[in-house]
């Protein structure tokens, strides 16, 4: 799910959860839908990583999502 999908999702209120998953020393985002969940992605479709946690927090917030569950 590009980050284009991902803003259409949350302003049309279809965003249930967001996990801020840490693996390694990277960090990258879940949403859960209705659908299921789905990490976020770059738009060549490979996984969305952050090597910050405040970068991806940031990301996040910039989407309009106001609470995200840290799973490290």
């Amino acid at each position: 799910m590009n980050e284009q999908t991902v803003r259409t999702l949350v302003q049309a209120g279809a965003v249930r959860k967001v996990h801020i998953v840490g693996v390694g020393a990277r960090v990258h985002v879940e949403i859960e839908t209705p659908a299921g969940t789905t990490a976020a992605t770059t738009t060549r479709g490979g996984i969305k990583t952050w090597s910050t946690l405040d970068t991806c927090a940031r990301w996040v917030r910039a989407l309009g999502i106001g609470s995200a569950r840290l799973d490290l």
